[in-house]
């Protein structure tokens, strides 16, 4: 089968050069990156930093977010300002990863959170989208939380508190956020 055509019908808009190996069932690097840099040369793969790709310049953004640096998911102010927690508006696009780091690619910066690894890989609280992992609000706002005790949220109505209380123990015992939560909670639920 044409090799492209296994690109086109993956359900992906960004690949890495692992992807594409998958895809081609090869295993030489060389032949790999021969492939490759024919199919940026000829337009039919966009380079967007090394090592990654996409279709055209309509990839998905969230989608690269968490391919840069793995393991990652979306989480903080990106998820909190799609669900109204926080009204402030951020052009980049936070992401949680075992390193800080912030990065640009095609005019849009992707900043990089580090959380502790043992956080990072607990999928609780953690939603599979498309071809993306991206945090519940009430995940994003608890990794808010533990980075930044005194964060200001604009809009808790929204939040789950159950779901809250649900997540929070995968933070160890971090007495400082179990205090912000049992008193938020006990307000929103009317205790």
């Amino acid at each position: 089968m044409d090799s492209y055509l296994e690109i086109i019908r993956s359900k992906k808009t960004v690949f890495t050069t692992n992807d594409l190996a998958l895809l081609w069932t090869a295993t030489e690097s060389d032949y790999i990156k021969k492939k490759t840099y024919r199919y940026v040369k000829s337009g039919k793969l966009y380079p967007l930093r090394r090592g990654i790709y996409a279709l055209d310049a309509n990839y998905d953004k969230f989608e690269l977010a968490s391919r840069i640096y793995t393991p990652a998911y979306l989480s903080f102010e990106t998820v909190l300002a799609i669900h109204g927690i926080t009204f402030q508006y951020y052009s980049q696009i936070f992401v949680a990863s075992y390193l800080s780091r912030a990065i640009g690619v095609d005019s849009q910066i992707y900043e990089y959170r580090k959380l502790k690894y043992n956080l990072l890989i607990n999928t609780t609280g953690i939603d599979i989208r498309d071809n993306y992992f991206i945090a519940s609000p009430e995940r994003a706002l608890l990794d808010v939380l533990y980075l930044n005790k005194e964060y200001y949220f604009d809009n808790l109505s929204s939040v789950h508190w159950d779901k809250v209380l649900e997540i929070l123990p995968i933070y160890g015992e971090n007495k400082g956020m179990a205090l912000w939560v049992n008193k938020h909670s006990r307000e929103r639920i009317g205790d």
